[in-house]
């Protein structure tokens, strides 16, 4: 296979993974708490990917190279997972997860946006048609349907799944300055963000005694939607 068969083989494999990541959050909100989701989920992801790095023998020097790079992975890490995931799973608690997960689905074309006001790309006329498509889109999808009126089910809900495509955007701009292999930077980022996660946790909600299920959803979290799907 080519670099780009390569590349689309990978990205298909990953819209597998993250279309079943609606259901589980759903289903594992019924026993667990988004903080509690966010813990389990974030501890099982630094892990996997640690043992990725150990896998391929470079997690010694990953972890030297921390001192170097520790504030841009703080960075990294407070966006992604720790601020990212906690409002998204937030939207999670409050939307159908047909509604929630289109809309922040829309995170491409907030980067598309964000990047024309931060990086001053200039996007051609046929992104801002795609744009002006796409949240039309997200507009209907924040109705649900409803033809009682111009009213949002519940515009917590869509204001917080929207946010989460703005710090998910802001998370690959700050990506683009980070010169290192994508693999390390993701380790570093959650592993700086894990003592904050657990800290939140613990002042939030509680680690103690996490009920079976929630655990198995955590885990099913952190390996498919950020794990194995990163």
């Amino acid at each position: 296979l080519t670099a780009s068969q390569k590349a689309y083989l990978f990205g298909l494999i990953t819209v597998v993974l993250w279309s079943t990541i609606a259901t589980a959050l759903k289903l594992t909100l019924r026993h667990i708490d988004q903080y509690q989701m966010l813990f389990v989920a974030t501890l099982t992801s630094t892990l996997f990917l640690g043992t990725v790095l150990a896998f391929q023998r470079r997690l010694i020097d990953t972890l030297r190279g921390l001192g170097e790079y520790w504030r841009l992975s703080l960075a990294q890490g407070v966006l992604n997972p720790l601020v990212y995931y906690l409002i998204l799973f937030s939207a999670y608690d409050l939307l159908p997860a047909q509604v929630a997960q289109p809309i922040n689905y829309t995170w491409a074309i907030t980067l598309m946006l964000l990047s024309v006001l931060i990086l001053k790309q200039r996007p051609t006329r046929a992104d801002y048609i795609s744009a002006m498509i796409c949240y039309s889109g997200v507009l209907v999808i924040s109705l649900q349907g409803g033809s009682g009126g111009f009213s949002i089910a519940n515009p917590v809900g869509v204001a917080l799944a929207l946010l989460s495509t703005i710090i998910w955007a802001l998370y690959w701009i700050l990506n683009m300055r980070d010169q290192r292999d994508s693999l390390v930077t993701l380790f570093s980022g959650f592993l700086f963000s894990l003592p904050l996660v657990i800290l939140g946790t613990v002042l939030l909600s509680s680690i103690e005694a996490l009920p079976f299920e929630g655990i198995v959803g955590g885990v099913y979290i952190g390996l498919f939607e950020m794990g194995v799907g990163f």
